[in-house]
């Protein structure tokens, strides 16, 4: 890109900035200070000096600025300062589309999902205010269909889990690479999940294909406890203490004399709950860390087969995505009668042992913390994480496993 044309187009960015403003005041730029000008004012030959005075001409020419010489000093031509005439033809004459053309365009291939993600308005109305949408412009609006045909597509078939790559595949297909296709649309694919412009905290890629039923591998739902799984077709499965994996969509309840049920975030955990004092009258079972829609609608076959009054806890980390994921099972708790309890997730009662792992989360991370805390009704747990700040993975800390009555 040559000096001349680095200048015109920052000339071209701040009347585009002006125009956003509404402000009438041509846009220019004074060419004898660094800030503005030093691409100008740091050429040292003649030859360097003549091309980018033509080039300037060149725009002058094309109705698009009128420059300012310094008619008294020198050969006339040293620049003073360059003000926009008009700022369609500077756009024309450097070939770069105007934002208001970009999100037209931008509207134009989003079109045909926004009745069914409200929050793609939202996401045009920031571009057409010149804000970037999880770091990107309306260059982006073709990732964020192709993001919009995937999520739709997993919201029709919720009842079923699919295979991350091969359900890219099948989306993308005649692409190149379109097995990695998914993957590389996740920012936004979280954003159409969440309808949240801005990520509630740091991303987690795998938390965000879970929950919409994308998986890298084939889960199982694995349980473990006392009693007999009820499956498809009247079939009766004995329960182990060790654990037990059985498909999503067979699920239909539980004969289970357990005193309580757990569920667990992580997988070694989950084996390590499934074999600790007192397994026998639990019924612990493994999220396969988010939840997805299909994971989540056996989980409330298996609680409404359950008394009403029977007590549900959760273990997951301490930490953004163990509280969002958290958020998630309380929710879906929600249909079934059920409240979700949080167990060994207390920060106050962690602060007071000398624990290896823990760590302090930053602000952005806290708050995220807090807020999943909250949407799963854990009030009190956020007052502990504003008070004694940690983050801690489950596998940290030895399992145990409540009761009934036990207190968190």
């Amino acid at each position: 890109m040559s000096d001349a044309r680095r200048v015109l187009e920052r000339l071209l960015r701040k009347g585009e900035r002006a125009r956003l403003r509404g402000d009438a005041t041509p846009a220019s730029l004074p060419m004898t200070t660094e800030a503005s000008a030093r691409d100008y004012l740091s050429l040292r030959t003649l030859a360097e000096r003549e091309t980018f005075h033509a080039q300037i001409s060149v725009a002058e020419h094309a109705g698009a600025i009128a420059a300012q010489r310094d008619r008294h000093r020198g050969d006339g031509d040293r620049l003073l300062r360059l003000t926009v005439v008009d700022l369609d033809a500077l756009a024309s004459h450097l070939g770069v589309p105007l934002l208001d053309a970009r999100v037209r365009e931008a509207a134009r291939v989003l079109s045909p999902w926004r009745p069914h993600f409200p929050v793609l308005d939202d996401v045009l109305a920031a571009w057409r205010a010149d804000r970037k949408v999880r770091g990107h412009g309306p260059e982006a609006a073709p990732d964020l269909a192709d993001a919009a045909l995937a999520v739709h597509a997993r919201l029709a078939d919720e009842s079923h889990e699919r295979i991350l790559r091969r359900e890219s595949a099948r989306l993308f297909a005649g692409r190149p690479l379109a097995s990695k296709r998914l993957e590389q649309l996740t920012p936004w694919l979280d954003l159409l999940a969440s309808g949240q412009l801005v990520a509630d905290g740091p991303i987690e890629k795998e938390h965000v294909w879970a929950a919409l039923g994308l998986r890298r591998e084939p889960q199982p739902l694995l349980v473990a406890g006392p009693g007999t799984l009820l499956m498809d077709s009247d079939v009766a499965l004995p329960l182990a203490t060790t654990f037990l994996g059985v498909p999503l969509d067979a699920v239909r309840g539980v004969r289970t004399d357990a005193a309580c049920v757990l569920s667990v975030e992580n997988l070694a955990s989950f084996h390590d709950a499934a074999r600790a004092a007192g397994a026998d009258r639990v019924l612990v079972v493994y999220t396969g860390g988010m939840p997805s829609p299909a994971w989540r609608r056996a989980y409330v076959r298996l609680l409404r087969s359950l008394p009403p009054d029977m007590p549900v806890w959760h273990w997951g980390d301490i930490d953004g995505g163990g509280f969002r994921i958290a958020a998630v099972l309380a929710d879906t708790l929600s249909a079934t009668g059920h409240r979700l309890q949080p167990w060994r997730m207390s920060p106050a009662a962690l602060a007071r042992s000398a624990l290896p792992g823990v760590y302090v989360p930053d602000a952005a991370v806290l708050g995220a913390m807090c807020r999943w805390a909250e949407r799963a009704g854990w009030d009190g747990i956020a007052a502990e994480l504003r008070s004694h700040p940690l983050c801690l993975e489950q596998e940290a800390l030895p399992a145990e496993l409540p009761h009934a009555h036990h207190a968190p």
